[in-house]
């Protein structure tokens, strides 16, 4: 272990401060956010799952799809590495998804296993005491910390009797009532219809008979296939509208890859907010630029990505993009779907990685997320620790955080605290120009001395008779265009 320094003392002196400041002027209400200055936060309570309503794909085939009718639910988890206060940790992780989904989480159990069971995922002594345990509380489903094969999913609704969702279904569950933008709810859309296609299922033998010819019973010109069974049409039927979905993503890309090449042209910094869901990145971009983003204390409330401008001390020009929250075992098929919306990050020339500071284990999500962003090839890209929550946070754990990542800074979104510090660390991180140039720019090109303060960073600045003589660092174009005017 390091030795302690006075700076190291001092900072804990100041977030023990900061601890006890806020726990002075806590009040009865612990909403951290308010729910009238948000109409879009107001409009999601208020449209809360009806009981007996579903989250069901329409108009793709008329197959039985799995409906996810999340009310009273029992949660089963497999612990086969690590503490069993990691599992429990996953496990009330699980418990906040499924109760972001609108349910009402009665019981959770958890399993000891080498590997999760091939046939029945917790095997048939587990089976026999959940089945017992949903009895006695009335559940209607079980969801299970994991993803599920069809196989493991037909064997436990058999034995259970009742509906079963495994995490992956959870998730694509939230992430299709939270979808706002006609893109998030198209990647939506083709993430859940992914994670459907091999688990597609129908009563008795009515997917089993074959169709093709004369014999399609009605199914009409497009239902006839050469001795296609009904499972068989109705994947078929799914492929196309997959197809047709990656089709409008891609025509919807065209516009976000158009902006942000814009950018690029101008040489202005990106900087992608990332992290955990719920870490509070949403509120640091409210905090930094005013954007007025939706800020609630749920999982993933933000799935449309926010591309606000911001701009240094100096005056010069960068962008903050707020995306979305990553989680441990992110689902493929998100990812996939979602690559678009995870450009902003991929493609920035900062990553301010925001931490839960009050986090059971804030270094699980730190992992969790450094491996999003490896996957989708961000991993290379400068990167800040921001730990929010610091006031409700131990103070001993973020100094271990602080200790272990040296490029970290801690902070409140709620309170303001160390901010100012993140704000200088995120423009003293920002990649800068390097042509310098000395000119004198007439008093006509007023342009020219604008673009010089938003992209370039001033050495010194003299008003002449002849115009503005400017010394400063500028990016090649710029000194290419500004070379160009002056000849």
């Amino acid at each position: 272990m390091n030795e302690e320094t006075p700076r190291d003392n001092d900072l804990f002196e100041e977030l023990l401060r900061e601890s006890a400041r806020v726990a002075a002027d806590f009040d009865a209400d612990e909403n951290d956010f308010e729910v009238s200055s948000q109409p879009d936060l107001a409009d999601r309570h208020a449209l809360r799952r009806v009981k007996g309503f579903s989250t069901e794909l329409q108009d793709i085939s008329d197959a039985e799809y799995r409906q996810l009718q999340l009310e009273r639910v029992v949660l089963i988890g497999v612990w086969t590495e690590g503490s069993a206060e990691m599992a429990e940790n996953s496990l009330a992780e699980l418990k906040a998804l499924a109760e972001t989904a609108g349910s009402e989480v009665l019981d959770g159990l958890i399993q000891r296993r080498d590997k999760p069971d091939p046939a029945t995922y917790i095997g048939s002594g587990k089976v026999i005491e959940l089945r017992q345990i949903v009895v006695a509380t009335g559940a209607d489903t079980v969801i299970c910390d994991g993803e599920l094969s069809p196989s493991q999913l037909r064997q436990l609704e058999d034995k259970l009797k009742v509906k079963v969702v495994d995490r992956t279904a959870l998730i694509l569950d939230i992430f299709a009532q939270h979808a706002k933008s006609k893109e998030g709810k198209a990647q939506v859309e083709l993430a859940q219809i992914a994670y459907l296609l091999p688990r597609l299922r129908g009563w008795g033998d009515s997917l089993s008979r074959q169709v093709g010819g004369r014999a399609a019973g009605g199914a009409g010109i497009g239902g006839r296939g050469p001795g296609e069974t009904k499972i068989e049409t109705d994947r078929r039927r799914i492929r196309d509208k997959m197809a047709k979905l990656r089709r409008e993503i891609a025509e919807m890309k065209v516009s976000r890859d158009t902006k942000r090449q814009e950018r690029k042209r101008f040489n202005i910094p990106s900087v992608a907010i990332a992290g955990y869901t719920n870490a509070g990145k949403s509120s640091l971009l409210n905090k930094l630029t005013d954007a007025g983003v939706l800020v609630e204390n749920a999982l993933f409330a933000t799935l449309d990505p926010t591309v606000r401008k911001s701009q240094t001390a100096e005056g010069r020009v960068y962008t903050l993009s707020d995306t979305v929250g990553f989680v441990r075992h992110l689902p493929h098929q998100l990812i996939d779907a979602f690559k678009s919306t995870l450009e902003e990050v991929s493609g920035s020339d900062l990553i301010v990685h925001v931490v839960d500071g009050s986090h059971p284990d804030p270094f699980e999500q730190i992992r969790a997320v450094r491996e999003v962003i490896t996957e989708i090839g961000g991993g290379d890209i400068p990167e800040i620790i921001a730990i929010n929550k610091v006031d409700a946070a131990d103070p001993e754990v973020v100094m271990e955080i602080l200790r272990k990542e040296k490029n970290s800074f801690a902070f409140s979104a709620r309170t303001g605290f160390g901010i100012e510090g993140l704000v200088r660390a995120i423009e003293k991180s920002l990649p800068h120009p390097n042509v310098e140039i000395n000119a004198i720019i007439p008093y006509d090109r007023g342009d020219l001395v604008s673009a010089i303060h938003e992209r370039g960073e001033i050495i010194s600045e003299e008003y002449l008779e002849t115009g503005t003589q400017l010394r400063a660092l500028v990016d090649g174009g710029l000194a290419k265009a500004i070379e160009a005017a002056l000849l």
